[in-house]
């Protein structure tokens, strides 16, 4: 192979522009989230106190299912029943919290990337 059939790697300055032009595509995905929150949103279904309840038979009948919201504050897991329709809310935001993750995910390695490409010149 010649040296004029040669495929020329970009320039560093172009390499590192790609990636900031991405990073900032990805500062513009972060502005459209809403609301974030931390946590999963589920459906539980509980047994009562009660002795005598058709939760207590065997087998079971369990009450529910009811919407809860659990997360972790401080090490320990807290868990928070919802009504349905704020559940439905709740839901939304958790999606935003999990599309935020992936964002800054992506950032990051965005950003090992051109730590890398200067750490090879």
């Amino acid at each position: 192979m010649t040296s004029s059939n040669k495929k020329r790697s970009p320039s560093l300055e172009t390499r590192l522009q790609r990636l900031e032009d991405r990073h900032r595509a990805l500062l513009g995905e972060m502005g459209d989230l809403g609301l974030v929150l931390r946590g999963t949103i589920a459906q539980r279904m509980n047994r009562c106190g009660n002795p005598t309840c058709r939760c207590k038979a065997d087998p079971p009948t369990l009450h529910g299912p009811y919407p809860v919201w659990t997360r972790k504050v401080a090490g320990k897991t807290v868990t928070v029943v919802l009504r349905p329709e704020h559940a439905a809310i709740c839901r939304g935001w958790s999606r935003n919290m999990r599309k935020l993750d992936r964002i800054v995910k992506q950032m990051q390695a965005l950003g090992l990337q051109a730590a890398n490409l200067v750490r090879q010149r």
